[in-house]
């Protein structure tokens, strides 16, 4: 039998072979550890940057809580649901979670929902029942271009000289501007739902609603007298003010049908 010899490999080859397995182990080693290091460190930045939002926010909202004198926990279930904020005596709860927010309204409990931008004492506008003005609510009221509703940038008119901002303001809520500011808080929850951008809605559109609301609470408040206790509605102002959020939620439900169909 005769046995074929192979002839030994030139050395460039064994050399070329071996640089080659080295680069080659060098780089699975260099994806290996930063997969292992750099998401780590990546992660903890973002976990770290979304802690310091939520206590900052906390911090401003148990202030605000405070200088109101209300009650509240903090982490307390509702309906099985933990919520950030909730309030006892009034039974109404508060959350950064705009997904705990709907459950919540479809379970019919009074919540409120705190997105990031809101500052604590922003808070006040958005409660369900009347809340007394503070000093650093005072202190930004004051430092708006005069406190009054035709200045420029309010509401609608930031780039139409001479528009009533207050009747923008109600025509975005799609309310008559003789509506009380129970009227407009049912209004702005209502409108919330369609444009807030976690329900896919646009986020224009929502800060639109947010500056209505803010404008059309403003006038209400102002109208009904400032400081002083507004005086209980009769029934035909009652009855009013329901026939006006019914006719809102009828055309906002026939606007959802059209888009559907769509």
């Amino acid at each position: 039998m005769v046995v074929d010899t192979l002839p030994p490999l030139p050395a460039w080859l064994l050399i070329g072979i071996g640089v080659g397995t080295l680069a080659t182990g060098g780089v699975v080693a260099l994806f290996y550890f930063g997969d292992r290091l750099l998401p780590a460190g990546a992660d903890a930045a973002a976990a770290g940057a979304s802690i310091d939002g939520d206590a900052r926010r906390r911090t401003e909202i148990r202030s605000y809580l405070s200088a109101i004198d209300e009650r509240f926990r903090e982490d307390h279930s509702v309906d099985g649901d933990p919520v950030d904020f909730y309030l006892p005596d009034r039974e109404v709860a508060i959350t950064f979670d705009a997904q705990q927010f709907f459950r919540l309204e479809r379970a019919g409990i009074a919540a409120v929902l705190c997105e990031h931008e809101l500052p604590g004492r922003g808070l006040g506008d958005r409660l369900p029942f009347d809340t007394p003005e503070t000093e650093s609510a005072s202190e930004s009221a004051r430092g708006r271009a005069g406190g009054g509703f035709g200045t420029e940038g309010a509401f609608g008119t930031a780039d139409k000289p001479g528009a009533d901002p207050v009747a923008a303001a109600f025509a975005e809520l799609e309310l008559p501007r003789s509506t009380d500011e129970d009227a407009v808080k049912r209004a702005y929850r209502e409108r919330v739902k369609d444009v807030h951008p976690d329900q896919g809605g646009d986020e224009e559109a929502f800060r639109r609603v947010r500056e209505a609301y803010a404008t059309a609470t403003e006038y209400c408040r102002r109208a009904d007298g400032g400081a002083e206790p507004p005086e209980p509605r009769s029934a035909a102002d009652r009855s009013r003010g329901a026939a006006a959020t019914a006719r809102a939620r009828r055309a906002r439900r026939e606007r959802r049908a059209r888009r559907k169909r769509r």
